[in-house]
């Protein structure tokens, strides 16, 4: 038996020089979250404040996925920064709150209200 590869896409904007929309979309595990953390370390590591993580196109996301999350979200945080999700899936969604990693990362609606959230100063832990 043999598994087709996954389905998986990275796709950045720069919105501002501070700013920076990350999208995402298929499959976040152990085999795709390598590029992803590397694109998102690029981010940070570029002077990127404010990051916006688009994941309303993530059908699935594994432990790995999630560390990845953490790890961006405590770099950014070290460097003063803000970081938002954007998660619509209600299966990905499910997966925040059974973790409790909903009340972490600062997790809006839209990519508007997260970009929104982040350029304003907005709470990365969660917190309104």
């Amino acid at each position: 038996m043999s598994f087709g590869s996954p389905q998986f896409e990275l796709d950045e904007e720069q919105r501002d020089p501070d700013t920076r929309v990350i999208s995402v979309a298929g499959e976040i595990h152990v085999t795709t979250a390598p590029e992803f953390s590397q694109r998102l370390n690029d981010a940070i590591s570029a002077g990127t404040r404010g990051v916006v993580i688009d994941m309303s196109g993530v059908e699935f996301i594994d432990s790995t996925g999630l560390s990845v999350l953490l790890n961006g979200l405590r770099r950014v945080t070290r460097s003063d920064g803000r970081l938002a999700l954007v998660v619509t899936n209600p299966t990905v969604l499910r997966l925040f709150e059974i973790t409790k990693l909903d009340s972490t990362f600062d997790i809006q609606p839209t990519v508007e209200a997260a970009v929104a959230r982040v350029q304003a100063g907005g709470s990365s832990d969660g917190a309104p």
